[in-house]
């Protein structure tokens, strides 16, 4: 802080002068003693300055409510919310998200720096703190298509940027435990910043291989005693509760079956879409939701707070303290979390106003680009009736592999009730590459769904029982160059078009919100489980770094073992 400064909010401080805006008769919540303390918080020039009594230019009576510290979200893709990055930022402060980790791969993947520095652009004066984890895996894998490639040089621009906190999540963990160089030199280049991990299910030497590596953080434990690995291996464990992998419940029992306060454990969304946040909240669904399980509310508040600035180094955030930017939640019943008021570096953070959707360049907005492909793409036939099938699962992003006798003997594939299809077409460089598969536990009937967001490396993926309406539904999302469509009985029944990246709409939330709400609403009608998210768990069948099987433009992946497998 320069002397000027100080010597004015010191005399604040002091009760020298007048705080410009006091929070009278407060209950604060104490993130370093877990204290809940009567008081005023006494504000200036965005930063708390004093905790006490104190008067004010001007003052506002809290009626003995409760004072937290702003949210943190520690580790978000913006780009899974579907809406440009303003819009996100403005939504999930209202619900009381001060700050967002943001990891832009999806972007990256699609456009390499120019759809990070779109992120970077668009989020640079919104009323939130946005910081950047540099995309370390651009392709995720080897055996990825997708739009770019990132290096360790491309990255190195970027390190004068007080934004960017680290390198992103590292998810190709076998070329780092095999001490791959080019890999190892993106890892040393932040050597002195917050490397973030992906690390589902590693053994406990890689895993241990893994941390020596330096990544201090990992988003995708899904169950308590994995967690524990990982934080017996000095690793933070950002506890996720997204649109379709949700594992608070699971981590957050274990928390409290073992008395333990939730250090070393933060809150993240990762991937949540927008109709998601407007139902039930952001980060502050997080903490209802540990409540609920019978986290104390003071833990459950640091887990939201002080865990995740002290992860990633931000000094200045996640406390009411002296010195901590004003970023403040105003809660009426803190066992239930419910927020009145947000407060952005001292300023109320407005609950109806205006959004603006900012413009994207145009290059950004023609990513989509199939090669030959026809209806024929996508039969599939074995010679002995036997197919490998990805097992979906209600809850999870992971998936099960299956060896099915679903045919007496040599014949084509044909949908029913239990198993359906499932391809990706590849969609950056139009080199005609389908990948073509059985999958069970989605369900649906009657038609097809199809998505450009196919995590990571963002081709476009479709599920369907027949053929004809698979087909149509990747025709229009050529058509609108990216989207997520549905089909039934070989009409589109609606599209929501993301012309940004293939990812994002520049249609505003409300708009998206309503066609997403009506789509979903439909796919449960034609057959898809409630407890699956139809469009993000299907946007994640792809990604051939979670276990145990997905479906690359190339087949059947088996993440365990490396192998393609052939029907």
């Amino acid at each position: 802080m320069k002397l000027q400064k100080y010597q004015k909010c010191s005399n604040v401080t002091r009760g020298l002068e007048k705080a410009e805006l006091v929070l009278k008769n407060a209950r604060i919540v104490n993130v370093f003693t877990r204290e809940i303390l009567d008081g005023d918080v006494a504000i200036t020039d965005g930063m708390i300055v004093g905790i006490g009594s104190y008067q004010g230019e001007e003052e506002r009576d809290m009626g003995g409510r409760y004072i937290c510290p702003g949210f943190i979200d520690s580790h978000l893709h913006l780009e899974s919310t579907l809406v440009t990055p303003a819009e996100l930022v403005t939504v999930a402060s209202r619900h009381g998200t001060t700050t967002f980790i943001v990891d832009p791969h999806e972007s990256a993947n699609v456009s390499g720096l120019k759809g990070i520095d779109y992120i970077l652009n668009q989020t640079e004066d919104v009323d939130a703190n946005v910081f950047v984890m540099m995309p370390s895996c651009v392709p995720a894998t080897a055996i990825d298509d997708n739009g770019c490639t990132l290096t360790a040089r491309d990255m190195e621009p970027y390190l004068s940027n007080k934004r960017i906190l680290g390198l992103g999540e590292v998810m190709d963990y076998v070329s780092v435990v095999n001490g791959d160089e080019t890999m190892h030199r993106k890892l040393e280049l932040f050597s002195d910043r917050v490397r973030d991990g992906h690390a589902p299910f590693l053994s406990d030497t890689d895993l241990q291989a893994y941390a020596m590596a330096g990544i201090a953080t990992d988003h995708e434990c899904s169950d308590f005693a994995y967690a524990m690995k990982e934080r017996r291996n000095g690793m933070t464990v950002h506890i996720r509760e997204g649109s379709a992998a949700r594992n608070l419940k699971a981590i957050v029992t274990g928390i409290v079956q073992n008395q333990m306060n939730g250090e070393g454990f933060c809150f993240c969304t990762d991937d949540k879409h927008i109709e998601d946040i407007e139902k039930e909240g952001h980060i502050d669904h997080n903490v209802r939701k540990a409540i609920r399980l019978g986290m104390n509310p003071v833990d459950a508040v640091c887990m939201a707070t002080i865990n995740s600035a002290k992860c990633y180094g931000l000094s200045d955030i996640g406390a009411i303290a002296p010195g901590y930017q004003a970023d403040l939640l105003i809660v009426d019943d803190l066992d239930a979390m419910t927020i009145q008021e947000v407060y952005y570096k001292g300023k109320k953070v407005e609950q109806d106003g205006e959004i603006i959707v900012r413009e994207c360049p145009e290059k950004l907005k023609n990513t989509v680009h199939v090669g030959k492909f026809s209806e024929d793409d996508l039969r599939l036939e074995s010679p002995n009736g036997i197919f490998t099938v990805i097992g979906m699962q209600e809850g999870e992003i992971t998936t099960v592999r299956k060896n099915v006798q679903i045919l007496p003997g040599q014949g084509t594939f044909a949908s029913n009730e239990q198993y359906q299809k499932i391809a990706v077409i590849e969609r950056h460089k139009a080199t005609g590459k389908t990948g073509v598969g059985v999958v069970s536990g989605f369900g649906i009937r009657g038609g097809a769904i199809a998505s450009s967001v196919s995590h990571d490396s963002h081709n476009i993926i479709v599920i369907g029982d027949n053929d004809a309406d698979m087909y149509l539904a990747v025709q229009e999302l050529i058509r609108t160059q990216g989207g997520y469509t549905l089909v039934a009985d070989q009409q589109i029944y609606d599209t929501l078009e993301l012309p940004v990246m293939g990812l994002m709409s520049d249609a505003g939330f409300q708009y998206s919100h309503r066609k997403l709400e009506r789509m979903i609403r439909k796919a449960h009608e034609m057959g898809v489980p409630a407890g699956i998210a139809p469009f993000i768990t299907l946007s994640f069948m792809a990604l051939p770094v979670i276990p145990e099987i997905r479906i690359t433009p190339r087949g059947i992946y088996d993440v365990c073992t490396g192998e393609f497998y052939q029907n």
